[in-house]
């Protein structure tokens, strides 16, 4: 057996002359939270949909659970949980009887799913609102509803799509709390977002989709490490001159010096206490200065830097 929950292999998926997904390969190991990442149209949405063999593709092989994966695949899908962005409850039903509705595909026996369903509802912190229909609840509510009748039938593997979408904070932090939760509980999960801090907190690997390819993988340090740019130091300097500037370019480590009005911005391309150097080298040469801050390379700037900063549609 393979440690791999899902195993992806050099899929293809065509629209006419479009390759919405090109020779894409993908593994994802048991136990771990993994951040599928992209821009608008790199092929993430269109990817999911093959994993669960809601679209046809051209080419490749996707096996979960080590199995082919196939659209009468029953059994590998009875063990997986989705949540998509879109909000999909049933209006006329309330509370317990959408996750009992959902959980009820998968679990026929009653006690069972009763169980189940409860226990869903107490994960969620549902249980209060459990006879309330969906149009009384708020967005944040709403969210962990259609997160409950995703997991309510216990899945080993979860895909969540941008969950916590236009949610407040206390329910976005609700709802990471609880991925972590179900991580630990042993269910494995693939979770798409834009909010990279969220990736940074909740995945242990993060795999960066663009034009339909694999571009990057790693975890969140492995990919902020290969940036050149290993920190940002911001100075006041108003009375700097271009000596100033040569000597700021010529301390280790520093690639790149820029004026931006009052201040200079420095780019470095790794080692440490870089910031104690460039003061020590002010302070040496008398030289005031005003604020100061430093920043290091975040996801975010890994993302930019591999997709490229243009707005896609």
């Amino acid at each position: 057996m393979s440690d791999n929950i899902i195993s992806i292999s050099n899929l293809v998926k065509r629209y006419g002359d479009n390759v919405a997904v090109d020779h894409f390969n993908l593994d994802v190991r048991d136990g771990e939270i993994l951040g599928l990442l992209g821009p608008n149209g790199s092929g993430k949405t269109t990817t999911i949909n093959c994993l669960l063999s809601l679209l046809k593709y051209d080419k490749g092989d996707i096996k979960i659970f080590d199995k082919p994966m196939t659209p009468d695949a029953y059994d590998i899908k009875s063990q997986i949980g989705v949540v998509m962005q879109n909000v999909a409850v049933i209006e006329t039903l309330n509370v317990y009887e959408n996750v009992d509705f959902f959980c009820g595909l998968y679990i026929k026996d009653k006690n069972l799913r009763k169980k189940y369903v409860e226990d869903a509802l107490e994960f969620t912190g549902l249980t209060d609102y459990k006879k309330y229909k969906p149009k009384k609840l708020s967005g944040g509510l709403l969210r962990r509803l259609n997160i409950a009748c995703g997991i309510a039938h216990k899945p080993k593997l979860i895909l969540f799509d941008e969950p916590t979408v236009a949610v407040d904070p206390q329910s976005r932090n609700a709802i990471l709390e609880g991925i972590k939760k179900m991580n630990r509980e042993g269910a494995t999960i693939v979770y798409t977002s834009h909010y990279m801090e969220e990736v940074e907190e909740l995945c242990t690997r993060v795999v960066i989709m663009d034009h339909g390819k694999n571009v990057a993988s790693g975890t969140s340090s492995e990919l902020k490490a290969s940036l050149i740019n290993r920190e940002t130091i911001r100075i006041g300097l108003p009375n700097k001159s271009k000596e100033i500037i040569d000597d700021l370019k010529e301390i280790n480590h520093v690639y790149k010096v820029l004026e931006d009005g009052d201040d200079v911005v420095i780019k470095c391309d790794g080692g440490e206490h870089n910031l104690v150097h460039v003061l020590s080298y002010l302070s040496d040469k008398n030289i005031p200065f005003g604020h100061v801050t430093t920043e290091l390379p975040t996801l975010n700037d890994v993302f930019l830097e591999i997709t490229g900063k243009e707005l896609r549609d």
